[in-house]
């Protein structure tokens, strides 16, 4: 363990899809993560166990909104020890897996921090208490993010944050979210869903910030549906007390009104920091943001030409395949190829119900940009797929460029929409026109047809809705 030529600092996702691809290319590897196996906060305690819960939640609802077609199911009961086992299964077999792959690749997987000593040594403190040096000739940090935590939040077990509630240590009577974004939002389908009765304060106007407010509309009336507390937007919390059996919560409303709400426990998602504290950056070159991003070029590199940083710590989005996909560009940059990380589309996907998802350019974005585009919307009432389904409250969006008609974004709100939108990515990467879409043929009945009949949408001659004509150009 005295040298490799390259080393990777973080075993998430980002992290472990650069060592498995540097030890592919040839390169010696060894990969330092605080866990026993790679995955990382996405694996371990994030993305996947969400998912997990959230596919439990859809069961739970899938099997109540079957009443509308004439089958009647008694009303769940929840296994908590089952439900957490399921969970942590799913959890142990991907981890378990990706340490197998890292051994069939002859990586050296250690577990410990580390910390740079210069631009090409660095010290590992290992779990069981041994310190060792290793010298590196290409260092690649991917040591992701974690929560931001409010300085007012008591020390109490009563309150989380996105990890603890993903233990499911208990269903709360009753939760209150403190934010209404993506991972706030999904954490409250799951809890609603499994019998807490939940309020979400969120302090701008709407759901899901920096979404389009036409996708997020669907989402917003089932959570006032599912959300028994309610939603409460422009409002804040100011103050949480621990009394023992209960958390007092004093939320602000806009009007400056103050209220006092009860709770068992609160969860907090106001949003990630990158944890680039502590990695021994000052004896290097590289340098970090404001914010505390690592400030990186093209190719992923820092200021220090040995050293790159990719995924959460390196900046947004926080998402685990934009940093998988970072993590190839920076291995080939080691390896002396001409490269750089500049995606024409990065797919963002909210696996709440209904699923919304996103990528390139939105709505919102081209109007603070002050572009002009065209926009095209298919909306699912028309669907057969979806009619079948029982889910007409969904609808699809192209964001097209006046002129040329190239596709410069998709936007999917609608059950299955985390699996619609790999199509628009790949439309947008590949700078398809609003014809490509519309020329393709989709299978009948689906929702990936919608797709289509919004590209048809815009030309004004769709077969399962009425637009005469193309859109007017317009600022969004």
């Amino acid at each position: 363990m005295d040298k490799a030529r390259m080393v990777v600092v973080g075993g998430g996702p980002g992290g472990y899809a650069a060592a498995f691809y540097a030890a592919d290319s040839g390169m010696d590897t060894v990969l330092i993560d605080t866990e026993p196996a790679p995955g990382g906060v996405c694996v371990w305690r994030g993305c996947i166990p969400s998912k997990a819960l959230l596919h439990a939640a859809h069961v739970v609802h899938a099997a109540k909104e079957a009443k509308a077609f004439g089958i009647t199911f008694a009303e769940p009961t929840i296994d908590l020890n089952a439900l957490r086992a399921f969970k942590d299964g799913v959890v142990k077999k991907l981890t378990g897996g990706t340490a197998q792959l890292g051994k069939l690749r002859k990586i050296r997987m250690v577990q410990g921090r580390a910390a740079l000593l210069g631009p090409n040594k660095l010290e590992i403190k290992k779990v069981d208490g041994t310190v060792d040096t290793l010298d590196f000739e290409h260092c690649i940090l991917a040591t992701g993010s974690r929560p931001i935590r409010l300085p007012f939040l008591p020390d109490s077990r009563r309150v989380w944050d996105s990890e603890a509630a993903l233990e499911l240590r208990e269903i709360p009577k009753r939760l209150v979210v403190l934010g209404g974004g993506y991972i706030g939002m999904e954490m409250a389908t799951v809890y609603a869903t499994l019998g807490s009765e939940t309020t979400v304060i969120e302090m701008l106007p709407g759901l899901l910030p920096g979404c389009d407010r036409d996708l997020v509309a669907p989402l917003a009336k089932r959570a006032a549906a599912m959300c028994k507390g309610g939603v409460h937007l422009e409002s804040k919390i100011t103050a949480v007390k621990d009394t023992g059996s209960e958390l007092l919560v004093t939320v602000e409303a806009k009007d400056k009104a103050m209220r006092e709400l009860a709770c068992d426990a609160l969860l907090y998602s106001v949003g990630r920091k990158p944890n680039s504290e502590g990695l021994g950056l000052e004896k290097t070159r590289a340098k970090t943001d404001p914010r505390g991003f690592i400030s990186v070029g093209p190719d992923r590199r820092t200021a220090e030409p040995s050293i790159f940083a990719i995924g959460d710590v390196a900046g947004q989005p926080m998402l685990a395949h934009k940093a998988a996909h970072e993590g190839r560009t920076a291995v080939d940059a080691a390896a002396g190829k001409k490269v750089a990380f500049a995606p024409a589309a990065i797919p963002a996907v909210v696996f709440t119900d209904p699923e919304i998802a996103y990528c390139g350019l939105t709505e919102t974005d081209a109007a603070a940009q002050g572009k002009t585009v065209e926009v095209a919307k298919f909306m699912w009432g028309a669907s057969g797929r979806a009619q079948t389904l029982g889910r007409i409250d969904g609808l699809t969006k192209l964001v097209i460029e006046p002129g040329t008609e190239r596709v410069l974004g998709v936007g999917i709100a609608g059950p299955g929409a985390g699996e619609l939108i790999a199509e628009g990515t790949l439309a947008v990467e590949m700078g398809a026109k609003a014809s490509d879409l519309a020329l393709t043929i989709h299978a009948h009945p689906t929702l990936s047809e919608t797709v289509m009949e919004a590209a048809e949408m815009y030309y004004g001659h769709c077969t399962h809705a009425y637009r005469p004509k193309k859109p007017a150009a317009t600022t969004a």
